[in-house]
């Protein structure tokens, strides 16, 4: 018969495990005095880059669609734009199609919000001439003759890309809706798309005759706020 083994006897200077302590892992252990804490994990910080990344690529495509057509855009030209891996283009995005929509809704919201800003302006003019003026701010591009010639060259050629026509189409509501503002404040009872049809018709005219934008639509659009106030005259 094999004798029992004595129990080995504890140190007493040595401290022992609360009971369910035992193999604890060291973030259930009380820290020790000067430890430094864990780091918090850096998941926010990188969704935040990550977010910042693909507002980049976005402006990007939409820089490229205003300067040269949406034909212009490839996961190539907006990488080299934004300053970007290539590989992050399809990383963010599924494919060239869903950056052109969020390109094109970002520009929408663009056109939206300067409207916005020009129509909520305190000082209304109270002539035709100053609501006309009004007017073509609102809706005219800003930037020198190439921006405005960018601007709606692009327009042009949008519905060639089924995505930006459907794109334009879908959040014309947001511009419509923010013009009908601007003419509810001036007093004007005249339909956004009909405006809107006036000035772009205007800049069209004025550029395909190599003229200024501006000087043109303020004529059609002086024309138009005349005639609706029941004046006469070009």
């Amino acid at each position: 018969m094999t004798a029992e083994r004595p129990e080995r006897p504890v140190r007493a200077d040595r401290p022992q495990s609360a009971p369910g302590t035992a193999g604890a892992s060291g973030a259930d252990r009380p820290r020790v005095a000067g430890q430094r804490p864990r780091r918090p994990a850096a998941e926010p910080r990188r969704q935040t880059r990550g977010t910042q990344r693909r507002d980049a690529i976005v402006r990007a495509a939409a820089e490229l669609i205003l300067e040269n057509g949406p034909t212009s855009v490839t996961h190539r030209t907006v990488a080299a734009r934004a300053d970007v891996p290539l590989a992050a283009t399809t990383y963010y995005f599924s494919g060239l199609d869903e950056l052109v929509e969020a390109a094109g809704r970002l520009l929408v919201s663009r056109w939206t919000a300067h409207t916005r800003e020009v129509a909520e302006r305190t000082d209304l003019p109270d002539t035709p001439e100053g609501r006309a003026e009004r007017i073509v701010d609102a809706l005219g591009p800003s930037g020198d003759d190439a921006a405005v010639r960018g601007f709606y060259e692009h327009l042009v050629v949008a519905g060639r890309s089924d995505v930006l026509g459907r794109t334009y189409a879908a959040t014309r509501t947001q511009l419509d809706d923010t013009v009908r503002d601007l003419l509810d404040r001036l007093g004007l009872d005249l339909s956004p798309q009909l405006v809107i049809a006036v000035v772009d018709g205007a800049a069209l005219t004025g550029l395909s005759e190599g003229r200024p934008v501006r000087p043109v639509a303020l004529a059609r659009m002086r024309e138009l706020v005349r005639t609706v106030s029941g004046e006469d005259g070009a």
